[in-house]
């Protein structure tokens, strides 16, 4: 069985919505399955509620062994002037590990 990793980031829910139907397009293959993952949160709870940001899906926060254990990677984020959201770069960041390993080398994202 192959695993695809939905890795996103959502503020307010769009890529959160895409995600589930990629998960959905993804699982109409026969021998695959996929999970969604979020990004963690970097935003104070005061801080989300004065922007109106949707209250977060119930997906499970992903981790580096999140993208060494999957067969392949789908990232979902949103983008403001072309740059990524900084929950994605400190999600990144904290891969650097797996980087310097090569453990990544040859999966497809």
């Amino acid at each position: 069985m192959v695993n695809i990793a939905i890795v996103y980031y959502s503020c307010y829910n769009h890529i959160a919505t895409m995600a589930d139907s990629i998960k959905e397009g993804i699982e109409s293959v026969d021998g695959v399955t996929a999970t969604i993952y979020q990004v963690q949160e970097t935003l104070s709870e005061e801080l989300l509620t004065t922007i109106h940001a949707a209250p977060k899906k119930d997906h499970p926060i992903a981790t580096p062994d999140t993208l060494k254990e999957a067969d392949g990677i789908l990232f979902g984020f949103p983008t403001r002037f072309g740059s990524l959201p900084s929950q994605m770069k400190a999600f990144f960041d904290s891969c650097g590990g797996l980087w310097a390993a090569g453990a990544l080398v040859g999966k497809p994202a």
